[in-house]
C-alpha cells in the first residue's frame, strides 16, 4: 500500500499543532470500520477507533501499541492534552450494533465514556479487562432514556427517548454560550433514523466535569456491567438539525472557529436539507423552551436550533468515521474502507483546511 508521510510543526506545551504540509496517514485496522481519530501533537501519534480495538500509530501508519480485546462497540474519541488521556464512547448493546460485539448483554444496554490512559498504553495486543490504562464510566442519563418503553406521540406507542439509541460523538469544549474558561466532556447521543416519528430531530448532547468522570472511573470486567457514574450530566442541551441516521457520529470543537462541528450520516426525511456535518458557534448560547414536535415532554430545556431555523451544515462528505481539529484552521478526517485482498478495514487520515465557506468547507491544504 501507498502511503504518504506527514510532516507536521509541533508546538508544546498545550499548544495546538501546526500542520506544516499536506499529506495522508493509511492504517490498516481489523474487520470493524473506523469510528474516531485522536491527535496527540506533544508526541506527533496518532489514537485510532476500529469499534473493538484501539490502536497508536505513529505519523507514518505503523502501530506501535494497542488494545485489541475490547467489550463492546468503541466509538467516536478525543484526547485530553491536559491530563493525557483520551475519551471515547463505548456502547454494550442488545441491538443490531452490538451483535457481535457484546453478545452478553442480552435484555439489557448500558452505555459508557472510556477513558483511555494512553501513556499506559505500551504495547501491541494489550487486554481492556482489568487494565488500568482503559477505565469505564457509565453515562446513566443516555442509558436511562434509551431505555424508556411504552409512551405515546402521535397515536403510536414509542421506545426510546429523543429517538436515543446510545452515544457516540465526544469532545472537549466550554460551557455552550462562552467562548473560553473552564471545558468540559461533551457525549451526543445516537439517534434513530426513524422517518414516521417527529420527536427524533434534535442532536443531544450531555456536559460533564471531566475530572468527576475519572472519579467514578473502573476497570472492565468482561461479561458483567460496570454501573458507576454521575447521575445526571451537567446540563443537556437539544441541537435542531432535523434527521439524521444514527445520530451524531463524531463530535469536535475546533477553537480557531470556535464552532461546534457535528459529523452524522445524512437523514431520510424529506422536509430536511440532511446535510453530512452540521455546525453551530459555541458563543451561542442555548434558550430554554419546549421541544417542538416531541408531544410527550412538555418540560424546558437547553436548545440551540429550532425547526424554522435549525443550526446549519453542509454536504462534506467526511467526519462520520473521525475527525480531529488541530488549531490553525487544520483538521484531520478520517475516511474508512476495506482493503479487497485482506478483507481488513483502513482509514485514510487526510489533512484539510476550514474555510469557512458553506459551499467548499474544508480544502486540502
Amino acid at each position: 500500500m501507498k502511503r504518504l508521510i506527514i510532516t507536521v510543526l509541533v508546538l508544546f506545551a498545550g499548544l495546538s499543532a501546526v500542520p506544516a504540509q499536506t499529506s495522508s496517514l493509511y492504517v490498516r485496522g481489523g474487520k470493524n470500520h473506523v469510528q474516531g481519530i485522536a491527535y496527540d501533537a506533544a508526541l506527533d501519534r496518532m489514537y485510532l477507533s476500529f469499534t473493538t480495538s484501539f490502536l497508536v500509530t505513529d505519523m507514518q501508519g505503523n502501530v506501535i501499541a494497542s488494545i485489541d480485546r475490547i467489550q463492546g462497540h468503541l466509538g467516536a474519541m478525543t484526547f485530553n492534552q491536559a491530563d493525557r488521556k483520551v475519551y471515547a464512547s463505548l456502547e454494550c448493546k442488545d441491538d443490531v450494533i452490538g451483535q457481535g460485539l457484546s453478545d452478553f448483554a442480552k435484555g439489557r444496554s448500558m452505555f459508557y465514556i472510556a477513558i483511555i490512559d494512553v501513556d499506559k498504553v505500551t504495547a501491541k495486543g494489550m487486554d481492556s479487562e482489568n487494565n488500568e490504562a482503559f477505565k469505564i464510566v457509565c453515562v446513566k442519563e443516555a442509558t436511562r432514556d434509551y431505555h424508556v418503553t411504552g409512551f405515546g406521540l402521535d397515536g403510536r406507542e414509542y421506545e426510546h427517548l429523543y429517538g436515543c439509541s446510545g452515544i457516540d460523538g465526544v469532545t472537549i469544549a466550554p460551557k455552550l454560550g462562552r467562548k473560553g474558561g473552564k471545558e468540559y466532556l461533551y457525549v451526543a447521543y445516537g439517534i434513530y433514523g426513524d422517518v414516521l416519528r417527529e420527536d427524533n430531530d434534535y442532536q443531544v448532547l450531555l456536559r460533564y466535569d471531566i475530572k468527576e468522570l475519572n472519579k467514578y472511573a473502573g476497570t472492565v470486567s468482561f461479561g458483567s456491567f460496570y454501573d458507576k457514574g454521575p447521575k445526571k450530566p451537567l446540563d443537556k442541551t437539544f441541537v435542531f438539525t432535523g434527521n439524521t441516521n444514527w445520530g451524531v457520529q463524531n463530535l469536535a470543537y475546533d477553537k480557531a472557529s470556535g464552532k461546534m462541528f457535528m459529523a452524522v450520516y445524512k437523514g431520510a426525511k424529506e422536509r430536511y436539507p440532511n446535510h453530512k456535518l452540521y455546525m453551530f458557534d459555541i458563543t451561542e448560547k442555548p434558550v430554554k423552551r419546549t421541544l417542538e414536535g416531541v408531544g410527550y415532554d412538555t418540560s424546558k430545556h437547553l436548545v440551540v436550533g429550532t425547526p424554522a431555523n435549525p443550526v446549519p451544515g453542509c454536504g462534506f462528505k467526511l467526519g462520520a468515521t473521525g475527525m480531529c481539529p488541530l488549531g490553525n484552521g487544520m483538521f484531520y478526517f478520517s475516511e474508512n474502507g476495506k482493503e479487497e485482498e485482506t478483507g481488513l478495514q483502513y482509514s485514510k487520515v487526510h489533512l484539510f483546511r476550514w474555510t469557512g465557506n458553506p459551499a467548499k468547507p474544508f480544502t486540502k491544504d
